[in-house]
């Protein structure tokens, strides 16, 4: 099956189709020839001074890292890092360039590859072991747990605090729905339905808990944003806070309005996103590099909300030259960027610095989440621990927001 994160990114490569043809369009024209290709720019060159990063030596020649999607504002920190002038592969839908701290090169390159549709599908923590090339890779918590069986991975940075999952409502039909479960409420009196798609690990925790009845679930989302306008604001649907609301009011011309939402993660359901992972057989391997690695990251994560558009124009260029069909422009990049600060999902979390995470958090999260992998399919470890799932050792307390 796949996973929770997988299965609900799937909408925005659908929204994108259908309410965005002509930036996709564009996008063919721009950049779809097969092989290389250079010019693309980033803000890593032109980050605030600091030390010089030494990467060579300790980290791969290339760090390879392995994303859950296709380029987004939500991946920054990882674009952040290249230097000027990357090479883009179309073919492969990866970019290639010299890996930058503090606005100099480390003596590395990075080689960051979309997820997704790029690579049919499939889980981080699978493509992770059938290609061990990839030296880290994005794998949720819900990934994680799900798959530490027969697919363990560590995760050494959290990029991000929360998840910006979310299940969202037209407030002129709802005006006094303020949560998820007041909308559960709400669409059993209406015979309204929230739509997501099946195998979605988040809905099952939702029903099981008791915060959205079962009879108000429709599995049969498919991404586009059809049913929901021709539903005329009855129905609920899932979506990413730090996209859905900006598309639907502003790029699907048959809604045009606003849209409210409450997060999954402030439900109960709250694994971290994405968190930089690696296999957890490599772990001591790799130890030297993320020692060092992983403080670029913090850093890379903290300048890019200080000035966001140059790498989202480099984010925006990846798409359009990677041309499989997703569309993202530069003001749903803005609009995440501004949605991640604003909804918390990017922030220091309890303490004075990014990137780590903490132990009840993985533990409350495991508690919820091990039952349902367990009814709904997976290959959770047998006596699994939250300190099995990550670790906080690489990390630079002196950095955050």
């Amino acid at each position: 099956m796949r996973t929770s994160t997988t299965a609900t990114r799937i909408t925005r490569i659908a929204v994108a189709s259908s309410v965005t043809a002509a930036v996709v369009a564009l996008a063919g024209c721009s950049g779809g020839t097969s092989g290389s290709t250079t010019g693309a720019t980033s803000s890593a060159s032109a980050a605030a001074a600091g030390p010089a990063v030494d990467l060579s030596g300790v980290c791969p020649a290339t760090v390879v890292a392995q994303t859950d999607w296709n380029p987004e504002a939500d991946h920054a920190h990882l674009y952040q890092m290249l230097g000027p002038n990357p090479s883009i592969d179309t073919e492969k839908k990866s970019v290639t360039g010299d890996l930058y701290a503090n606005g100099k090169p480390t003596g590395v390159k990075l080689e960051i590859r979309a997820g997704g549709p790029a690579i049919g599908f499939a889980t981080t923590s699978a493509q992770m072991y059938q290609d061990k090339s990839i030296t880290i890779g994005y794998v949720s918590t819900d990934e994680a747990v799900q798959f530490s069986g027969n697919l363990p991975t560590t995760a050494v940075f959290a990029e991000n605090d929360k998840s910006p999952m979310a299940v969202m409502w037209d407030p002129k039909t709802y005006p006094d729905v303020k949560t998820i479960a007041d909308l559960g409420k709400a669409l059993q009196q209406d015979k309204g339905v929230v739509r997501y798609f099946n195998g979605a690990a988040y809905m099952t925790y939702l029903t099981e808990s008791g915060i959205l009845p079962k009879s108000v679930t429709d599995g049969s989302y498919d991404g586009t944003p059809a049913k929901f306008v021709t539903a005329k604001g009855k129905d609920g649907q899932q979506g990413f806070a730090t996209a859905e609301p900006y598309v639907y009011e502003h790029e699907v011309g048959a809604w045009s309005k606003p849209l409210a939402y409450q997060l999954i993660a402030d439900t109960g359901w709250s694994p971290y996103p994405e968190t930089m992972s690696v296999r957890s057989g490599d772990l001591t391997k790799l130890t030297p590099c993320l020692k060092k690695l992983v403080p670029v990251m913090q850093q890379a994560d903290v300048d890019y909300f200080k000035d966001p558009a140059p790498t989202n124009d480099l984010i925006v260029k990846l798409v359009n030259s990677y041309n499989n069909g997703w569309a993202y422009d530069a003001e749903v990049g803005a609009f995440a960027a501004e949605q991640m600060r604003k909804l918390d999902i990017a922030t220091n979390g309890d303490n004075d610095y990014v990137g780590d995470l903490s132990e009840k958090r993985v533990e409350d999260f495991m508690k919820v989440a091990v039952p349902v992998f367990q009814q709904t399919g997976g290959h959770v470890k047998s006596g699994l621990k939250a300190g099995d799932l990550y670790t906080n050792e690489f990390l630079d307390t002196s950095i955050g927001f």
